[in-house]
């Protein structure tokens, strides 16, 4: 079995995603499992190179997790021709100046989402990846989940009939930071930073809802601000100027109409932080992260609605769970399989910047529209 080592510049482990998700989970978790298998002689290892500004804390991360190589010189990590792969969990504002050097120097790109903040430089930051030859990437987590794949499941073999509707229900009430500390970053409510909900979960939306029903054709949209105080890691007011919630319509090809309400100002009465239901002709299903649940129309129950009696129904008790059926790994370590692959191997890859650039594009026509008041159709 030959073995090909691939170093891998991580840039941003310090943040929450960056380092749970991409570095423990995913990368580190690889290397547990013995690399990536590419082929029946060949397995991929990564070999991460720690990136940031911080020395200290990546000091920290890289002792505690036995990894020999880490820097604050980003150019220096890009100069080492040891290293095939950038990769990039920084805020959003920093993605597209470091994604461009990597692309000068040759590496290949992978990303978090939004790739950029239009879709104009997204798609700029593809034209060079594709002069330069190297493979680009973003980051489509939600589509690797448990539960989006038990859904998937159920739209190809036919089980709702014709698709109606989607109506999906995420987030949680993260704390303003004054008496609790908050859980998201500050930054993810300074519109001048990059932050707000429509920029970060329409991307989510956008290429789960091409992924799993088809494209979105048109997009009606209200973005608000809940909360306009909120208190900085360092204990600090600020104003909050990004939206923390946003309520939208999205239709999609084939008449299908998805309702998708996001907020990170409401508490959580549902199984998982995002839930879907899905309506069709021959059955419904609501899936969430890891779950999902089914009521095909043979099962069926005939309410009739009593405002004056109680219900006499247990409607929860009227589902039926999806069975896994399969081992399902963590979404980002699959995705993050993929992509070494598709690097290794060099076939077509359905999530690149091309992609990323869609995904943006409908952020962007979300909050158009929500400053308008109006339907705004997304061009072809």
């Amino acid at each position: 079995m030959a073995v090909r080592t691939i170093g891998v510049v991580l840039n941003g482990v310090t943040g929450r995603m960056g380092y749970r998700q991409h570095l423990v989970r995913s990368i580190l978790a690889i290397r547990e499992r013995g690399g990536v298998r590419v082929d029946p002689d060949t397995v991929l290892l990564p070999e991460p190179v720690l990136v940031g500004r911080n020395a200290d804390k990546l000091k920290e991360l890289a002792a505690r997790h036995d990894l020999p190589n880490w820097t604050t010189d980003l150019d220096a990590a890009l100069g080492d021709p040891a290293t095939e792969v950038y990769f990039d969990a920084q805020v959003t504002s920093a993605h597209v100046a470091a994604l461009t050097k990597a692309i000068a120097a040759g590496k290949h790109v992978y990303t978090e989402k939004p790739v950029a903040s239009s879709p104009e430089e997204v798609l700029e930051l593809a034209r060079l990846a594709d002069e330069k030859g190297v493979r680009h990437g973003v980051v489509a987590d939600k589509l690797y989940l448990p539960g989006i794949r038990k859904l998937r499941r159920l739209v190809d073999s036919g089980f709702f009939g014709r698709v109606l509707s989607v109506r999906g229900e995420f987030g949680y009430w993260v704390f303003e930071g004054d008496w609790q500390t908050a859980q998201r970053p500050s930054w993810n409510y300074r519109a001048e930073d990059g932050g707000g909900i429509v920029v970060d979960m329409f991307c989510h939306w956008s290429y789960l809802l091409e992924g799993v029903f088809g494209p979105v054709e048109a997009v009606t949209a209200r973005a608000v601000t809940h909360i306009p105080q909120r208190w900085d890691e360092q204990g600090r007011p600020y104003a909050a100027t990004a939206d923390d919630a946003a309520y939208a319509i999205f239709e999609l090809a084939g008449g299908v109409v998805a309702q998708v309400n996001s907020s990170w100002a409401t508490r959580v009465r549902r199984d998982e932080l995002v839930e879907f239901q899905v309506d069709g002709t021959h059955g419904s299903a609501v899936a969430g992260l890891r779950n999902c649940v089914v009521q095909p129309r043979e099962i069926t129950p005939k309410p009739v609605w009593d405002p004056d009696v109680p219900s006499p129904h247990d409607f929860r008790a009227q589902w039926q769970e999806v069975p896994d059926n399969e081992e399902f790994g963590n979404g980002f370590r699959v995705q993050w399989e993929d992509f070494l692959t598709h690097v290794h191997r060099g076939l077509p890859y359905r999530h690149d910047f091309r992609a990323g650039a869609r995904d943006v594009r409908l952020a962007a026509l979300g909050l158009e529209s929500s400053r308008t008041g109006r339907r705004i159709e997304v061009p072809a």
